[in-house]
């Protein structure tokens, strides 16, 4: 029997519930669903398939499922048990384009199977996008930065309906949190309604335990890069070392981006956070869509935000001056919006090739 014969290939459709599984061996399929979470029903049926599809039962089992809301723990539970594993893109999954597409968990286990045994068989590597796994340490730095910016908007919340309640009594305040609400006196020189005193100090209190929070969040990150344990901190102190790069910039750069995930090209960097052009080309036309806004939504609001600051506080750098010199003198506002994409995109790869490389950007101010 040929070696690729004797491996196994499984591929799972998740949900909350209930998994369904489908077993192949290249000319056999098998299906079965099982209860969510249950890895010992599991492990029996991955035995079963086996047994079923006539494969040894030391052979090499492959298994394949999409990235989504239950994470990378099963990943690091297949690899635990000795099974191959790959997490897939969603994105990179190809669809029919039927204006109405049949949408069953057998269908969909299906489609992952066969994809599967086109990249393991037929040596297609093209047949999907594999997602970079963190180990259990580096998934739970990511989680610092995203549980601030939650709070970020809840804060901004808090503080928008605050300001709305007070104006419909021509009452302006800076910060509500800091406003003594009990005082406070309407534009008949009263003093607000007594129900409305009460919603103001209830919303008062939890703005200013989401302020408190963030700051505890924020005194953690200082303390990581004062004393840098792992890679992450190392490569976030790396990066604040940059005039204009921030706290959090350096931080949510390092974990999100240059921590744990390894890019070839500067191409893959830029394709990474979706800044990458979207050509469309057929016969006479010939027209670019846009960026791609493929990758991480977080990474590339993040990075046009550094860009914007790189240009303020990096005057002298060679980037600066490429994009003064081919958006900014032409006089077009528009062109400086567009321009400073493009910015964030060689940006980024500077960033890239700085933390990788220790090539440092051309004219860039690095601070003691």
């Amino acid at each position: 029997m040929d070696l690729q014969e004797k491996r196994l290939f499984v591929a799972m459709e998740l949900s909350n519930k209930k998994w369904m599984l489908g077993f192949g061996n290249g000319s056999a399929e098998r299906f079965r669903t099982i209860t969510a979470r249950d890895q010992k029903t599991l492990k029996f049926e991955v035995k079963r398939a086996k047994e079923k599809l006539g494969l040894p039962p030391d052979c090499k089992v492959v298994c394949c499922y999409e990235a989504g809301r239950d994470g990378f723990w099963i990943d690091r539970m297949l690899k635990q048990n000795g099974y191959e594993n790959f997490v897939m893109d969603p994105a990179s999954i190809e669809v029919p384009r039927r204006a109405r597409k049949k949408k069953t968990d057998r269908l969909d286990v299906k489609k992952l199977l066969k994809i599967l045994l086109r990249r393991e068989l037929w040596g297609e590597l093209d047949a999907f996008s594999v997602v970079c796994i963190p180990s259990k340490g580096q998934e739970a730095e990511t989680r610092i930065h995203r549980e601030r910016g939650r709070l970020v908007k809840e804060r901004t919340g808090h503080r928008g309906r605050m300001k709305s309640l007070l104006a419909l009594h021509g009452i302006l305040v800076g910060n509500p949190a800091r406003a003594v609400i009990a005082d406070l006196k309407d534009w008949d020189g009263k003093k607000l309604p007594s129900s409305m005193i009460a919603e103001l100090i209830r919303e008062q209190e939890r703005l200013r335990q989401v302020e408190a929070q963030i700051k505890l969040i924020e005194q953690q990150q200082a303390a990581g890069l004062a004393d840098p344990q792992t890679q992450g901190h190392e490569k976030a102190v790396k990066l604040k070392g940059l005039k204009s790069v921030g706290l959090q910039t350096s931080w949510i750069l390092s974990h999100e981006c240059f921590a744990w995930r390894k890019f070839a090209n500067r191409k893959k960097v830029g394709s990474f956070v979706g800044l990458t052009g979207t050509p469309h080309s057929s016969g006479d036309l010939n027209r670019e869509l846009g960026i791609s806004k493929a990758g991480s939504a977080r990474l590339r609001a993040l990075l046009i935000e550094l860009a914007w600051g790189w240009v303020r506080w990096q005057p002298e750098s060679a980037l600066t001056k490429w994009y003064i010199d081919k958006y900014v003198r032409t006089g077009n506002k528009r062109g400086k919006k567009v321009g400073i994409v493009a910015l964030a995109r060689k940006l980024l790869v500077a960033l890239w090739k700085y933390i990788e490389f220790d090539i440092v950007p051309e004219g860039a101010i690095i601070e003691a």
